[in-house]
């Protein structure tokens, strides 16, 4: 089986929760680095239109969301807990909270000239501005409600003290991480690691089940030059698709899948794969011919065209 490429950038937060995730199963990875927004167009060849980062790849294989990209993951690593349809409905309600309402609040806390900083050392004042325009944009077009600025501080405070009251153990469900610590852990990089900021200082367990986080390191990392995997996607074949992922009236058909909460752009394709927790799309294009994009059903809408 091939390395998992990632296309990615250092500050994504999601990028940190993957990242992290293959630091912990130690597995070996290619990273294609990417703009902090769009156009990026690599990532827009192999995907045909979404936009979220990070995306990975296999050959002709590109997947979509961090649900996706955990669960491919979970199998490399041998490591089920990593991905969420084999955790409890007690882990996955926790994720569903934390990678929303939490994540955006905790987002909007971590405004710091040290984070200004880092951003500043890839992107022209120009560049930054766009940037934050773009971010506007994608809120003001969100299917679901956000966090308001003001609202931010009281529940990052109110996650911080949940936390603190649930880590009685190393992790938060246990004595070894599952995928809820990953979900849990990239929305506080970006306060105390990211943006330098000492939010998290009154909370010891926190603070020491961060630094536990941190020292998975980022598994074995290697560089790819993002024109190369073009070159691997055109000359590689999709996988094929499995029994258990023939599971849809809609198989065959023209269709449109997109995000249903924010950044709702939509890759269009023939659905080829569905099984009970993802999509697959077939799509060609002619810098990387066939390739399957693969969703998570979770957090996605699909549509026939």
């Amino acid at each position: 089986m091939s390395d998992l490429i990632l296309h990615h950038y250092a500050l994504s937060p999601f990028s940190q929760k993957v990242r992290s995730m293959l630091g912990y199963a130690d597995l070996p990875w290619q990273s294609a680095i990417t703009r902090e927004m769009p156009p990026r167009p690599i990532v827009a060849t192999l995907t045909g239109g979404y936009r979220k980062i990070p995306v990975a790849q296999c050959g002709a294989d590109v997947f979509c969301d961090t649900a996706v990209i955990s669960s491919e993951i979970a199998v490399r690593a041998g490591k089920p807990q990593l991905a969420r349809q084999n955790c409890s409905d007690e882990v996955n309600r926790f994720i569903a909270h934390v990678e929303l309402e939490v994540f955006f609040a905790c987002v909007m806390s971590s405004a710091s000239w040290a984070l200004n900083k880092k951003v500043l050392q890839t992107l022209s004042i120009i560049d930054l501005f766009k940037f934050f325009a773009d971010r506007i944009r994608m809120g003001r077009t969100a299917s679901v409600r956000m966090v308001k600025p003001g609202e931010a501080p009281a529940i990052v405070k109110q996650h911080l003290k949940d936390m603190e009251s649930r880590l009685q153990q190393d992790f938060l469900f246990g004595a070894e991480p599952n995928i809820a610590d990953f979900a849990a852990y990239h929305s506080l990089w970006m306060i105390r690691d990211a943006a330098e900021k000492k939010t998290l200082q009154p909370y010891a367990r926190v603070n020491a089940w961060m630094d536990r986080m941190n020292a998975f390191g980022e598994g074995r990392r290697s560089e790819i030059n993002p024109d190369e995997t073009l070159v691997l996607a055109r000359n590689s074949e999709p996988r094929a698709i499995t029994a258990e992922e023939k599971q849809d009236a809609l198989l065959g058909c023209r269709v449109s899948i997109a995000p249903a909460d924010y950044a709702q752009d939509a890759s269009v394709g023939e659905l080829v794969g569905a099984s009970a927790n993802r999509w697959i799309i077939a799509r060609s294009d002619p810098a990387v011919g066939l390739v399957h994009v693969h969703f998570p059903k979770q957090g996605f809408s699909i549509v026939e065209i």
